[in-house]
């Protein structure tokens, strides 16, 4: 495991330096393949065979160098190569290369970066300069065949390089609008909950000043304590789209949970809802993103029943069955109405079901009375029990 992970981590920071710094990969590619071909020339050559010149090193080294401008013109490096090739084996008798290099790595790039009528043209080209450079050394169908295999396989390598980058980058836009849509959802969750509340408490306060003082400076503290929270979510949440740590060195705190629902619960009890909270079955502890989806689904349906549904009293109960959760949150009121802009919470929590293969149902309570969410979320039932708790909330 650890050595794939040394591969994965040395192919990731290829690709970086690729993408950071072509040129200089491009020149570093240039280098090697100059290595290859200056191989036949310090090898020792028979006797009987002319002795490689400098000029005849010059004119090899003048195939490999316009390597580096291989991404840019592709077609005019490929037929720079072409000319200084045929060049050398017409006007020098130098040593021979193993393997057409220069021509590999450019039919190569063409294959996996140019746009289809540049391929074709390289087709074509290849499928004349390939059995006339035959023609010019050795004359056999081996090496006929030989070369025509050699650039075939160039030539897929790079259509399938081509193919592997346009997955990855499909992949990465899917993420990236995944990502987008799941930072949506939280900023609505966060701001929806703590406005709607904060509005509540507003509107009561000029009444409370009037006929209880003690509850106008309870509904502003509410106000001040629920602005404070959601700049702490928002706070957090911003900070791990930031590359490095907040600039004050504020430490990142986990996603809300169900330990956080005691505090939410308060608030909206404090804004003047009734709110009932129990629990049935073996409590047990959930993954922190299972507990977190819990956490802003119940969120969510307790800030329609505050902005939307002109509700009185909500109940929250939690039910741990053997293999899933199930969340009800059942209000009083008349649930979110035509154009009251409440659709887009319950989008949000038939999403959070959907991504953890659960479902979500909304629609009125029981006896046609108020408004239920209804979500059932699948849960391991490896994980440890824990006491089991059905008392109202406040009792």
């Amino acid at each position: 495991m650890d050595i794939r992970e040394d591969v994965r981590g040395w192919w990731e920071r290829g690709r970086a330096l690729v993408a950071a710094k072509p040129l200089a990969v491009d020149i570093g590619i240039a280098l090697l393949v100059q290595a290859a071909v200056t191989m036949p020339f310090v090898v020792p050559r028979p006797a009987d065979f002319e002795p490689a010149t400098w000029p005849a090193y010059g004119l090899t080294t003048l195939t490999v160098l316009p390597l580096i401008w291989r991404r840019r013109a592709p077609l005019a490096v490929l037929f720079a190569i072409l000319a200084a090739s045929a060049l050398y084996q017409l006007a020098l008798e130098g040593p021979g290369q193993p393997l057409p290099y220069t021509g590999l790595v450019i039919v190569y790039t063409i294959a996996a970066l140019s746009p289809p009528w540049k391929r074709l043209v390289t087709g074509g080209v290849l499928l004349v300069a390939v059995p006339l450079s035959v023609r010019l050394n050795t004359e056999s169908a081996r090496e006929l065949t030989f070369s025509l295999f050699v650039f075939a396989a160039a030539y897929v390598l790079g259509r399938l390089t081509d193919a592997r980058q346009r997955a990855n980058r499909v992949e990465a836009e899917q993420a990236a609008a995944r990502e987008r849509a799941r930072i949506a959802r939280e900023m609505h969750d966060i701001l929806s909950h703590a406005v709607s509340l904060m509005i509540v408490q507003a509107e009561a306060g000029p009444v409370a000043v009037r006929t209880a003082p003690e509850r106008a400076e309870a509904a502003f503290d509410a106000i001040s304590e629920t602005g404070r929270d959601a700049m702490a979510q928002l706070r957090r949440m911003l900070g791990v789209l930031r590359e490095g740590d907040e600039p004050d060195g504020a430490p990142r705190e986990p996603q809300p949970g169900l330990a956080g629902l005691p505090d939410l619960l308060g608030r909206i009890q404090a804004s003047g809802l009734d709110v009932a909270y129990a629990t049935a079955g073996a409590v047990r502890a959930l993954p922190d993103a299972v507990g977190a989806a819990v956490f802003r689904i119940v969120q969510e349906a307790l800030t329609n029943a505050v902005k939307h549904a002109d509700a009185r009293a909500v109940s929250v109960r939690l039910t741990y069955a053997a293999h899933e959760m199930e969340i009800r949150v059942t209000d009083d009121g008349r649930g979110p109405q035509p154009g009251s802009g409440g659709g887009h919470g319950l989008v949000g929590v038939r999403e959070r079901a959907t991504a953890h293969g659960g479902t979500a149902v909304t629609g009125p309570g029981p006896d046609g009375r108020g408004f239920e969410v209804r979500v059932r979320i699948p849960v391991s039932s490896s994980v440890f029990s824990l006491e089991r708790h059905e008392a109202p909330w406040g009792s």
